[in-house]
């Protein structure tokens, strides 16, 4: 499964993402943080068959040349690019930062999905927490450990770049991130994160990107704090990874679930790269919103 390339317009230029085919309901495919379109490609191959998937990268990354320049735009994009594709109520799916990605767009009301799946994404602190959380990325012990983690910002010639792929897939089964991910996979998302900058390849995001973007104020329309949720009344699936990042916060989890109806939990073995590791299991689950999309009474936004 190849899928295509794709340009899609937003409010300053356009971003990139892959098309892969498929006929129905539309459903929106958001990475997280450091990957990009291509780690949704396992999961589109279990989706085409019922459904459009589409994956985008975000500001920042894979092969989109918009930067941000505040701390909103990644998440304000979503709304554009549903216009783009002209879908009506579509599935939203969100990984790690994508999960707050299609969380934010839907509270905002730039767009209004038939549901929401949210992949070991969530945000969990009170608004003073979160402040001092994000304030914290934005250091320069956080840029270094970023740098020195996943080479973000790096800039490589071409064989240092296929030196690198090759080692990412050599250590895949390693990594913390890629382990259990298949190999090509793990190729084609590390290829996708270097993005073409004169004789250079430059490592996306670099950590310019990830510092604004972590740079939220107390007076930002949409807050990236747990009183977030309440905003939503769309049905929304949380996918809990049992080693992921927020496994010790279940409790919690489990509470922002049962305060609304049409929200449900699900739990997966994996740690917190659900997309590339448990790709087949999670396209269960998100064909199981899809068919509910499809079953829903016309003009039900609910």
């Amino acid at each position: 499964m190849i899928g295509t390339d794709i340009e899609l317009p937003v409010g300053d230029g356009v971003l990139s993402g892959v098309d892969f085919g498929g006929h129905g309901e539309g459903v929106l495919l958001v990475h997280g943080s450091g990957h990009n379109a291509a780690a949704w490609r396992d999961v589109a191959s279990h989706l085409v068959n019922e459904c459009r998937p589409v994956a985008i990268d975000l500001r920042g990354h894979g092969q989109s040349r918009l930067g941000s320049t505040g701390p909103e735009q990644y998440w304000r994009d979503i709304g554009g690019v549903v216009t783009a594709l002209a879908w009506d109520r579509p599935v939203l799916v969100g990984h790690s930062t994508g999960g707050y990605a299609v969380t934010a767009a839907t509270a905002g009301g730039l767009v209004a999905p038939a549901a929401l799946c949210i992949v070991d994404g969530v945000v969990l602190d009170d608004r003073d927490t979160s402040l001092a959380g994000h304030a914290g990325v934005r250091t320069t012990e956080a840029a270094d450990r970023l740098r020195t983690m996943f080479r973000y910002g790096w800039k490589a010639d071409d064989d240092q770049l296929h030196a690198y792929v090759e080692q990412c897939v050599r250590e895949a089964g390693e990594d913390w991130l890629n382990a259990g991910a298949r190999p090509g996979l793990v190729e084609e998302v590390t290829r996708r994160s270097f993005l073409r900058c004169g004789r250079w390849w430059v490592r996306r995001p670099t950590v310019e990107e990830i510092a604004t973007v972590a740079a939220v104020e107390p007076g930002v329309e949409v807050f990236p704090a747990v009183d977030v949720y309440d905003r939503l009344t769309c049905p929304m699936t949380i996918v809990l990874a049992e080693d992921g990042f927020y496994a010790s916060r279940r409790d919690e989890v489990r509470a922002v679930v049962d305060a609304a109806p049409g929200r449900r939990l699900v739990d997966i073995s994996s740690h917190h790269n659900v997309p590339m590791t448990r790709p087949a299991d999670l396209a269960a689950i998100i064909l199981d919103l899809v068919r509910d999309r499809a079953a829903a009474p016309a003009g039900n936004a609910d």
